[in-house]
This record gives structure tokens, C-alpha cells and sequence, in this order.
């Protein structure tokens, strides 16, 4: 149901955050009510990053609504996406430096594989400026 040539489609081919998991080990407990999982989590701040949005709610309404993003996000048509509280829960428990490393990682996989491109990223709401990643 999803074009072969989607954007999030290709980005789900190649983007691999296996990695995140044992980045974010320390930060995850094990007990208590689980949390978002932290590879879900990065992947709907990437597609916010791309898509410009802002806000969670909106995050989670737009992703919610894309066939594309679901696939992207491995959730089936029939399987609710994290609230939106979740989100934003989640944003203040990974620490700011683990969080721009992550972050960082994962849209140099994207810019290595000619996905992205720009000057300037939006974490958290805040227009701050991005590390140049192309090369000429």
C-alpha cells in the first residue's frame, strides 16, 4: 500500500538504530510501566525534523495518518501510535548530550545516504544551527 519510491519507505530500508538500544541502556529501567521504546521514539523526532513539526500532539496525528510513517515506525494499521505525553515525557529523560548524539548519528546516516540536506535542524522546538554535512 505504500509506494516503493516513498520517502520513508527507503529511509526504513536503510536506517538502522540498533545502535540506540545500547546507547540508551543506562537511561532505561526495567521496571515499572514500559516506556516508549526508544527507537520509535528517535524515529518520530526524525520525521518530525523532516516533516517540521513542532508540536507532539501534531507529531503523533500526522504519523498516525501516513501509511508511509507507519511503515517507517513498524506499527500496522490497526496499532495506536505512542500518545503524544509520552513524547514529550520521554524528550526530558534522555539526557540533552546523549539525545544530540543520537541525533546527530542518525541524520549523518541520513545525509550519507542523500536524504537530507540544510543548514539548520529543529530539536525541542528550537531553530539552532545544524553541523554541515554535505559535501561539495
Amino acid at each position: 500500500m505504500v509506494l516503493q519510491d516513498n520517502f520513508y519507505r527507503r529511509l526504513s530500508e536503510f536506517l538502522d538504530l540498533r545502535f540506540v538500544y545500547q546507547e540508551c541502556k543506562k537511561i532505561y529501567g526495567k521496571t515499572g510501566n514500559p516506556s516508549i521504546d526508544p527507537v520509535i521514539f528517535l524515529k518520530l523526532v526524525l520525521f518530525g525534523y523532516f516533516e517540521n513539526i513542532i508540536s507532539d500532539r501534531e507529531l503523533i496525528r500526522r504519523a498516525s495518518d501516513s501509511l508511509g510513517v507507519r511503515l517507517y515506525l513498524g506499527y500496522d494499521l490497526d496499532e495506536e501510535l505512542p500518545w503524544h505525553s509520552t513524547i514529550s515525557r520521554t524528550r526530558g529523560i534522555i539526557p540533552k548530550l546523549v539525545f544530540e548524539k543520537l541525533f546527530d548519528k542518525i541524520l549523518q546516516m541520513c545525509v550519507d545516504k542523500a536524504m537530507v540536506g540544510g543548514e539548520k535542524q529543529s530539536i525541542g522546538s528550537i531553530l539552532v544551527k545544524a553541523k554541515q554535512h554535505l559535501n561539495p
